[in-house]
């Protein structure tokens, strides 16, 4: 989603949108709902873009949440630990990246198999990090 914010412009109008929503949803569902880790996660995505220093602590805590209300080997967790490994990736720590990448790995392996397109990409964008990684 947040690429498409990026592309299109949409930063000014989309940020208060997403703060609105995570305001109702936190006095409606309270802070600790999964709903409220979706709304969470994609205030980061948007971030993640925008500016980095507040996407990080977003991600951790919709990752926090997720763990919490939905397992520590929920779907969601998994993808959480992807976007926050390609937080970190981008910004050149490799060493926060790579074991958020491997939990991910192991969490998608579990539930899905090593032949899900989930589990792929993940291994690819985790191959092409450690490639990264080397080369500096």
């Amino acid at each position: 989603m947040a690429v498409l914010y990026k592309s299109q412009g949409y930063f000014a109008e989309t940020e208060p949108l997403f703060k609105r929503s995570l305001e109702i949803k936190e006095r409606t569902l309270g802070n600790d709902h999964p709903d409220v880790a979706v709304i969470i996660s994609n205030l980061a995505e948007l971030y993640y873009y925008k500016m980095y220093i507040e996407a990080e602590p977003l991600f951790k805590r919709a990752l926090e949440i997720y763990e919490n209300a939905l397992g520590k080997e929920n779907k969601c967790v998994t993808i959480t630990l992807f976007n926050l490994a390609g937080l970190y990736e981008s910004q050149g720590k490799y060493e926060k990246a790579e074991p958020l990448y491997q939990r991910s790995l192991e969490i998608t392996e579990k539930a899905l198999g090593k032949d899900h397109p989930n589990y792929k990409t993940i291994m690819q964008t985790y191959s092409q990090m450690l490639s990264e990684k080397i080369k500096e």
